[in-house]
């Protein structure tokens, strides 16, 4: 038969064993390797070399098992004269956990070369190595071999050949060996919807997802990731609703699912009643599932819950610890941050790459200029980790918030790789604050054709050139954004109460208690009006000065019903004496509602705590945590 040694790892030095196991006991008795030699050294005394039962047993071990060798069953391998279709079964399912699905196909040619007939455990491990492998064109000649040798109705066979298709991007010829299957299972389903999800076919895996005769968690978690992942979290709540109705148990991938779901639109007692429920059915909190739980508290504005999970798991894995750094981060908690990632070293977690963004993250929002540049230099020099883009762009965010605008620009032009939009974009942010035109115009040009559909981009560069006067250059921008269809993206903020998700958009009307909010709007503006609040319309996409006295008074009525004003509204209207309101918005909040919500906070003795697209405020007695440094 054809050596296999070109496919042979370098085999380990082999060392003499020191148990004494009879061939009587078989298999059974060996836990180790040291145990499995020592069996196969007495199947060769006793002249059982060649004999396939007994090798294979011998290989199944090596290949497959926890405590197995590869090296040595592909040694072994290649003492057989004539391998069955279970040893060559079994050395494909040994590349295929090893991770080397190229030896695998090939070891499936040379099966045939030997003239040894696949059977049905020869396709599935075949065909998942083709997918692996991204082998498009041997994966149609496995699956041509699937025809030819009689396993067409085979369903391990056709379920792992929807998800070859799937993962070559063949959804049409998916759907065709699904729609031939004579039986279908719920992995054959469930492996469909899953892969019209993957490619952004939400609306064709649902209607699959609808013709399925029985459903169980797998397959109700399918279609609700489906949605959670295209961020279409109402659509995965009301699929929720309606799994719960059916008394499908909540398993943990579930949970994790729906978590995530409450986590991108801030619905906080969501959140908490999943939680509850983990905890009440004993499902296993593993390190996944408690960081998702983690961050749906720190991105739903609760960072004591947040924390009370963390310190209460028995063993802290790297991404809780980047979890919770990030929640600080984003909640303005800049010392904090560095005071658990300080902890975090002294529990000898090593960081990543990621607990360097969120930290770096920390010192932007906080304006510690001085920690970020030393945490910079920290991850390079002591954890030798080579800064990615992400980096670059929290220390650019770092430094043109702290008005360092220069050394943010030459960080930029010292940087290994090319600027993305993400970076040039902070840069953009921070010459809009600190009203560098010159720098701005020249950084906006570049954004704006970095993401040409990114209305903000746009917005932005025009309300600097409308700071100079340059109503020629306002006017072009805005030209451009119409030529290109790119349209300013709508604002919209939710608030939930008593369980409830309540979501509106600036100057909606579509609640059914809109004349109750907008006369509350009214009554508010005039509230704070008498302690001081001026409408603020920088943000707003400026106009020529001739157009601008006709038009302010519109401009001030597009401010006075911002989308988080109405939820403000809404939250005063109906939520209980000295309850929070917590509010989530898509968008950046602007410098008008940033300083409303604090006179309301005040005006109404209350806490309001607001989620923009990019940090947390949390507004108490006129003031915002994050000190007007956003």
């Amino acid at each position: 038969m054809t050596s296999l040694h070109l496919l042979q790892v370098t085999p380990h030095s082999l060392s003499s064993p020191n148990s004494h196991i009879s061939p009587v006991h078989g298999l059974e008795a060996c836990s180790t390797m040291a145990d499995l030699k020592q069996y196969h050294s007495q199947l060769i005394r006793l002249g059982l070399s060649a004999d396939n039962d007994a090798m294979g047993r011998v290989i199944k071990f090596c290949a497959i098992s926890r405590n197995g060798d590869m090296g040595y069953a592909l040694q072994v391998f290649d003492t057989i004269p004539h391998p069955d279709a279970f040893i060559y079964n079994t050395i494909m399912r040994g590349y295929l956990q090893c991770q080397r699905p190229r030896n695998c196909t090939l070891l499936y040619s040379w099966m045939l070369q030997d003239s040894v007939a696949p059977n049905r455990y020869t396709f599935p491990s075949v065909i998942r190595a083709c997918s692996d492998d991204n082998a498009i064109e041997e994966g149609k000649q496995v699956h041509a071999h699937v025809v030819k040798f009689g396993f067409e109705a085979d369903g391990f066979s056709q379920n792992n050949l929807i998800y070859m298709y799937v993962n070559f991007q063949s959804l049409d010829k998916a759907r065709r060996v699904f729609d031939k299957m004579l039986v279908r299972d719920v992995v054959s389903w469930t492996s469909l919807i899953a892969g019209y999800s993957q490619w952004g076919f939400v609306d064709e895996a649902f209607e699959v997802f609808e013709l399925m005769p029985e459903r169980n968690s797998v397959s109700w978690n399918a279609m609700i990731a489906a949605y959670v992942q295209s961020n279409r979290f109402h659509e995965a709540f009301a699929l929720f609703d309606r799994m719960r109705g059916e008394k499908v148990m909540l398993d943990k991938f579930v949970a994790a699912s729906m978590l995530s779901a409450c986590t991108g639109l801030g619905a906080l007692e969501q959140g908490k009643w999943i939680h509850g429920y983990i905890e009440k059915s004993g499902i296993e909190l593993d390190s996944k599932l408690a960081t998702t739980i983690i961050d749906m508290y720190c991105k739903c504005g609760c960072l004591e819950k947040a924390f009370e999970v963390f310190n209460g798991l028995l063993h802290k894995g790297i991404s809780s610890w980047n979890c919770m750094i990030g929640g600080l981060a984003t909640h303005g908690k800049g010392e904090a941050a560095i005071q658990l990632f300080k902890e975090m070293e002294m529990e000898m977690v090593a960081p990543d790459n990621i607990t360097f963004v969120n930290l770096l993250s920390a010192c932007a929002h906080s304006g510690l200029v001085e920690e970020g540049r030393h945490y910079f230099r920290r991850m390079v020099e002591v954890h030798g980790i080579e800064p990615r883009i992400e980096h670059f762009g929290c220390m650019v965010d770092l430094l043109g918030r702290a008005g360092m605008l220069e050394e943010a620009r030459n960080l930029i032009d010292e940087m290994p790789m090319s600027p993305d939009a993400g970076v040039l974009g902070a840069l953009l942010g921070a010459c809009k604050i600190h009203s560098n035109i010159e720098l701005g115009e020249q950084i906006g040009r570049r954004v704006i054709e970095l993401e040409p559909n990114n209305s903000g981009r746009y917005v932005l560069l025009a309300n600097l050139y409308a700071k100079a006067g340059r109503w020629e250059d306002v006017a072009n921008v805005r030209k451009l954004m119409n030529d290109r269809g790119v349209k300013k993206a709508p604002g919209f903020s939710m608030i939930e109460l008593e369980g409830v998700l309540n979501e509106f958009i600036a100057g909606g009307r579509a609640h059914p208690q809109a004349a109750e909010i907008y006369a509350k709007v009214d009554e508010m503006l005039e509230r704070i009006k008498s302690i001081g609040y001026v409408p603020d319309s920088d943000g707003v996409v400026h106009y020529d000065p001739d157009e601008e006295e006709e038009e302010e008074e519109q401009k001030e009525n597009s401010l006075f019903y911002h989308s988080e004003k109405l939820a403000i509204a809404f939250g005063l209207l109906k939520a209980k004496p000295g309850q929070t309101l917590r509010i989530s918005k898509n968008l950046r909040v602007c410098k008008d509602c940033h300083h409303a919500t604090k006179l309301i906070s005040k005006a109404y003795d209350c806490e309001i705590i607001v989620r923009d697209r990019n940090r947390f405020h949390h507004f108490r007695m006129g003031e915002c945590s994050c000190k007007d440094y956003w």
